[in-house]
C-alpha cells in the first residue's frame, strides 16, 4: 500500500466518524425511545409502578387523587405482613361492580392495552389498596369490649384508623353487620385479611366473609408494597407499615 493510499483511508474513517457524530436528533430518537421502554417496562415488571388512589377508603393514610409508588421488590422471597400497604387485584367476587377502563374501540383498546406493559397507562384489572391485617394462619374478628379488632384474641393497636361504625359497649350486636362485627375468620395459609384506613368507607374482606374465600385475599393476588407518596407535593412522604400486632 503506498502513503498516498494509507492516507485516503484514514481520511475515510475521519469522515465516517464524523458523520456517525454529526448524525441528527431525528435519526437518534427512535432507538432512545426503544431503550426508554424497554427500561420502563423492566421496572413496571420487576421494580413498581404508580399507581392514583380513587377512594376515601384509606383516608387519611391515603387520599382521594394521590399517586403512590407500589414497589415489588420487598416480596421477593416473603411475603406481605401485617401492617403493610398493599396494592392488589380483587378477587372475582369483589368484582362485581368493576367496570372496564379500556375504550370501546378496538383500535385504541390495543393501544391502552400496549402502552399498560409500560406503565404508562394502568391495567385493565380491579387494582384495590388496602392494609394487611391478619396473615395465614391467624384468627381475626371483632370486637374485644372496646369495639376493637383482634387478631389471635389480643386487641389491635390501630392509630391510623380515621373512622369507623359506632360501637356501644351495651349494645355491641346493633352495628351493621358487615361493619364493626365480623368472625372470627381463620385465615387460610397463603392468604390475607384486608381492611382500609377509613373503615366506615372501606369494603374490604369484612364486606366479603360469606364468599368463597371468607373476605381474604390471595397472597398471589398481591401487585406490591405502598412505600412512597410521590403527588402531590404536600402529601409526599413514606407510607407506614406500622404493624398494628405489635402492642
Amino acid at each position: 500500500m503506498s502513503v498516498s493510499d494509507s492516507g485516503d483511508e484514514g481520511k475515510r474513517r475521519r469522515k465516517k466518524a464524523d458523520d456517525k457524530k454529526q448524525r441528527p436528533f431525528w435519526q437518534e430518537l427512535p432507538i432512545l425511545v426503544v431503550i426508554a421502554a424497554v427500561i420502563a417496562a423492566l421496572m413496571v415488571t420487576f421494580v413498581g409502578r404508580p399507581y392514583v388512589i380513587p377512594s376515601q377508603s384509606m383516608e387519611d393514610t391515603l387520599q382521594i387523587g394521590d399517586r403512590i409508588y407500589v414497589q415489588k421488590i420487598s416480596y421477593y422471597g416473603s411475603e406481605p405482613g401485617p401492617g403493610d400497604v398493599v396494592v392488589f387485584v380483587g378477587p372475582e367476587s369483589w368484582n362485581g361492580h368493576y367496570k372496564s377502563i379500556r375504550s370501546d374501540n378496538a383500535a385504541i383498546r390495543g393501544v391502552q392495552n400496549f402502552l399498560s406493559y409500560f406503565g404508562l397507562v394502568p391495567p385493565d384489572e380491579n387494582d384495590l389498596v388496602k392494609r394487611v391485617i391478619a396473615v395465614g394462619g391467624q384468627t381475626v374478628q371483632c370486637c374485644d369490649p372496646q369495639g376493637r379488632v383482634m387478631v389471635d384474641g389480643k386487641p389491635l393497636d390501630e392509630p391510623y384508623i380515621k373512622k369507623d361504625y359506632p360501637w356501644f359497649t351495651d349494645r355491641p350486636n346493633a352495628v351493621y353487620p358487615a361493619g364493626r362485627m365480623f368472625g372470627p375468620v381463620k385465615v387460610p395459609e397463603g392468604h390475607l385479611w384486608v381492611m382500609g384506613d377509613n373503615r366506615n368507607e372501606s369494603a374490604d374482606s369484612r364486606a366479603h366473609v360469606s364468599d368463597d374465600l371468607q373476605g381474604t385475599v390471595p397472597v398471589d393476588n398481591v401487585r406490591g408494597k405502598t412505600v412512597f407518596k410521590i403527588w402531590p407535593p404536600g402529601r409526599m412522604g413514606p407510607v407506614s407499615s406500622q404493624n398494628p400486632q405489635d402492642n
